[in-house]
């Protein structure tokens, strides 16, 4: 694991959408969080990204640091998750409790902020310490999004598009430049299995036209199938250099739309990009995944790897956390029980 990195220790939250009150405490590396439909793995995902988005390096340095920090955190909730007022992320009581959010991190050391039973506006508590990110942090959502570009991060600014603004904020980091020297050290061999599974490299030209480039050949990027323009996806992130040291990477549902060989692929290249530095938050419901993930930690190439996993339970209050550094500790998922009682019903037809 690479040191001296920015990464999320920890996040409590009090009366946050799903949430009563749960305590999560995060690995420098993988994270990843296992539950069926509505337990709240995505709102997870998407509040520390909004978190992590409010400490990447503003423009202006003259801005009062709280100021933006509060504002910035504020529009990020509202874009996306999206909900018709700010203070609807606050959990349905029926005695309108406040929510509360403490994130522990290097950027700010301790963020504490507070959303308000039927206010518009967080109050930003405190932080102790403003450390501001050099490179923005990725949200990936389930689908693809290579075939979305050219135009719609401008399409977005300028128009009212029922689009969650993870979609485009990534579609803007898909259309920064390569970074200089990113096939060398850790970015090349990272991407190089990726680039080998698709066949080729994403190109991008000076129109914004996309392409995936096969030995010479510019084959359009709606042309290729779903579970290639995802692994490609990734791969103009990494070769873009923001999936690089000190990255953040939030990933919802990657086996989305995605056959086994993929998964595992998409499985080898989440431990590889956290093994160069990169905090990875990974949401899932997937069985396959889930033990591709585990195998591959157990292996001589990813020993060591430090990693955490989160099982989402429906309780009496809200949803229950489960939490350890291993599948062991996070109780029994009823999805990932369906896909293994399937398993035993199909043996015992005689197929097998």
């Amino acid at each position: 694991m690479v040191e001296d990195t920015d990464t999320i220790s920890r996040l409590k939250v009090n009366n946050f959408t799903a949430f009563e009150q749960c305590d999560f405490e995060f690995s420098a590396s993988l994270n990843l969080f296992v539950g069926q439909n509505g337990t709240g793995k995505t709102h997870i995902l998407k509040l520390l990204y909004s978190i992590t988005e409010s400490a990447y390096r503003p423009k202006s340095k003259s801005i009062s640091e709280k100021s933006y920090v509060a504002n910035h955190i504020a529009d990020k909730l509202i874009g996306v998750f999206r909900p018709d007022h700010l203070y609807r992320l606050c959990r349905d009581t029926g005695d309108q409790r406040q929510c509360e959010v403490v994130c522990e991190c290097t950027m700010f050391k301790q963020l504490v902020f507070v959303l308000l039973p039927k206010a518009d506006s967080p109050f930003l508590v405190d932080f102790s310490n403003i450390q501001w990110l050099e490179k923005r942090p990725v949200f990936l959502p389930p689908r693809e999004l290579l075939s979305l570009l050219p135009g719609f991060a401008a399409l977005y600014e300028n128009s009212h598009i029922p689009f969650e603004e993870t979609y485009r904020d990534t579609c803007l980091l898909l259309e920064a430049p390569l970074a200089k020297g990113y096939r060398a050290d850790r970015l090349g061999v990272i991407l190089e299995p990726i680039e080998q599974a698709i066949g080729g490299h994403v190109s991008i030209t000076s129109t914004g036209q996309v392409y995936l480039e096969q030995a010479g050949v510019l084959r359009e990027i709606h042309l290729v199938a779903e579970g290639y323009r995802k692994l490609a996806m990734v791969a103009r992130l990494i070769a873009t250099g923001h999936l690089a040291k000190g990255g953040f990477l939030f990933w919802d549902e990657p086996e989305a739309n995605l056959n086994p060989k993929i998964i595992k692929i998409v499985a080898r290249t989440i431990l590889h990009l956290c093994r160069g530095g990169v905090q990875v938050f990974v949401a899932t419901h997937s069985l396959f995944l889930l033990r591709e993930l585990d195998i591959l930690l157990q292996t001589a190439e990813f020993s060591g790897t430090p990693a955490r996993f989160f099982g989402l339970h429906p309780g009496a209050n809200g949803v229950d956390v489960m939490q350890g550094d291993s599948i062991d500790d996070i109780g029994e998922i009823t999805s990932l029980r369906e896909e293994l009682s399937q398993s035993d019903r199909y043996l015992e037809t005689g197929n097998a």
